[in-house]
């Protein structure tokens, strides 16, 4: 196997590894959604694959998991967050990984929520006030959970699993310096 495509084998494997933790018990929105999308943007020096192995590997979890109606926001938030990735954590520093982590969560909190007012059978008016009271709700329905509510639970869930993913993957370089070695 060429150097280059040990290099991919290994981040494709980091993300698919990343995508069965969804299947496992864990606490609500304590996931690697947005870790995955960040760490293939991060990473994958091939456009194209840094949306496409993370995407597919979201595609096989939810493929298990199911779908639903505002899925659409879902995978849109995480195309955008592939794109945080690219921008944000070209160079990997604790303080670009926070604030990729953490715009990350707010920016699929937006969007999917955003989604939940657009939706045909929400029960809130298509108004700007409307939309607020769908944020609103959006964050009391992230009532009490293991870090105090659920949005906190996917900041410390991107930031949590992206600290795993990108430290493996730096620890991992250092023990087979052929990983540090950019993909065809």
């Amino acid at each position: 196997m060429k150097v280059t495509n040990i290099r991919f084998v290994t981040l494709a494997v980091i993300v698919l590894a990343a995508a069965l933790c969804r299947l496992v018990p864990h606490p609500f929105n304590f996931t690697p959604i947005g870790a995955m999308a960040l760490f293939g943007g991060a990473y994958f020096t091939r456009k194209a694959w840094a949306f496409v192995v993370p995407l597919l590997a979201m595609l096989v979890s939810d493929l298990i998991l199911g779908f639903h109606s505002s899925m659409w926001a879902v995978y849109g938030s995480f195309i955008l967050i592939v794109v945080l990735g690219m921008v944000l954590l070209r160079k990997i520093t604790v303080g670009r990984i926070l604030a990729a982590s953490t715009l990350s969560s707010v920016l699929f909190f937006l969007i999917t929520n955003f989604a939940v007012w657009m939706h045909p059978g929400s029960l809130y008016p298509k108004t700007f006030m409307g939309l607020i009271a769908s944020y609103v709700a959006g964050l009391q329905f992230y009532q009490q959970d293991i870090f105090g509510n659920l949005f906190l639970n996917t900041v410390m869930g991107d930031l949590f699993f992206t600290t795993l993913m990108v430290g493996c993957f730096e620890w991992l370089k250092t023990k087979a310096p052929a990983l540090d070695t950019v993909e065809a």
